[in-house]
């Protein structure tokens, strides 16, 4: 049976530890700071002023009306061009859309021959690509709508209201600020158990656990326990100063039930550390090692991709990961506000995934302890 009192003493030695090494603690600081303000600034999935031209061969009021109409913060104001610098253009990657207005538009128009309106796109920009297109075709609509005297709502029989909960103007940084919070969580958890543990090994300290009267389960739950509220702390700290303070972002749910779940989760992601610590000699082999691990349960996890979009089998696969069950869980909480009532179906995912993942780093580790020996 493990006993509390080494555990305890073994955790303030992890403490020590990690205030020694000043690298990791500036890490912890960086990837919670500047790492998270960065990514919720810096990423955009809206459209945000995309380079736009129009080659207008109409030079008619109602073409003009829809040239005039692009306007910031979607798009930069249209520049005007030749129809013959539409491939160069494109090519040199001077815009992402431009928009060919054929000749007799607006006498199409008005006698009611549905000309079509062309507008090329560079896909290679795949987020403003779909975004920008269907922006740009309401653009179009709208215009010939209002020149021809009618709302843009004429001739439909029903008007369709739209309405974004969670997220009521659909700003990208609402969801960055707080995924780059739940990816680093497992990140770290990861990479501050492992190389805790390397470093004791490079330094000569695991031999001398050895001959201390501690078993390998309490040196694991020593490591686990340190490193996992050193994180959920900075992590904390971080919703609170750097995504609700400094960039606004609202968080609807309970602190502490997403703190609680975080130190549930991390019960397994450091003990996932510790067992690939076992598997390397040296902190340079670890850190090649964790690397597709962390992408692989980063990109899997529902964060980036949802799950539906997967392949029906990949799904089943992303249910043994904890990371799956954490960002479902982490989402519920801090986007849509739940309850322990709607989300304790993934915290007992994530305890059966703790005790799976620990038993079988507990094995790998006392392995390693005893060839040490």
């Amino acid at each position: 049976m493990p006993s509390l009192a080494n555990i305890a003493r073994l955790g303030v030695k992890e403490f020590r530890s990690l205030k020694a090494d000043p690298v990791l603690s500036v890490l912890i600081l960086y990837v919670f700071t500047l790492a998270i303000y960065s990514v919720a600034t810096g990423v955009q999935f809206e459209v945000r002023n995309a380079a736009v031209a129009v080659a207008d061969e109409d030079r008619s009021h109602l073409s003009r009306r829809i040239a005039g109409a692009i306007q910031p913060p979607y798009f930069s104001p249209a520049d005007e061009i030749a129809p013959a610098e539409i491939t160069p253009a494109m090519d040199a990657g001077r815009y992402v859309f431009v928009i060919e207005i054929p000749p007799d538009f607006e006498k199409d128009v008005l006698r009611g021959h549905r000309p079509s309106v062309l507008i090329d796109i560079d896909a290679t920009a795949m987020a403003q690509a779909g975004n920008g297109a269907s922006y740009l075709q309401k653009i179009v609509a709208q215009e010939v709508a209002g020149y021809l005297s009618q709302g843009a709502d004429a001739g439909q029989a029903v008007r369709v209201v739209t309405r974004a909960r969670f997220n009521p103007n659909l700003q990208s940084m609402w969801f960055t600020a707080v995924m780059q919070v739940i990816n680093n969580i497992t990140i770290l958890s990861v990479i501050l158990t492992g190389a805790a543990l390397i470093r004791e090994r490079e330094h000569g300290t695991l031999e001398h656990l050895l001959v201390m009267p501690v078993s390998p389960a309490e040196v694991m739950l020593a490591k686990i326990w340190a490193n996992g509220l050193v994180i959920a702390t900075a992590a904390l700290l971080s919703l609170l100063l750097v995504v609700e303070g400094l960039l606004g972002v609202p968080v609807h749910g309970s602190l502490a039930l997403f703190i609680a779940g975080a130190v549930l989760y991390q019960f397994s992601v450091t003990a996932l550390g510790i067992l690939l610590a076992t598997f390397t000699r040296s902190m340079a082999q670890f850190g090649l090692l964790i690397i597709p691990v962390i992408v692989i349960m980063n990109l899997l996890s529902g964060s980036t991709t949802p799950l539906e979009s997967m392949p029906v089998w990949l799904q089943n696969v992303t249910q043994l990961m904890p990371s799956t069950h954490f960002v479902a869980f982490a989402q519920a909480v801090l986007y849509r506000g739940a309850g322990l009532s709607i989300v304790w179906p993934e915290l007992v995912w994530i305890a059966g995934i703790d005790v799976a993942v620990f038993a079988i780093a507990l094995s790998r580790f006392r392995t390693t302890m005893l060839s040490a020996r």
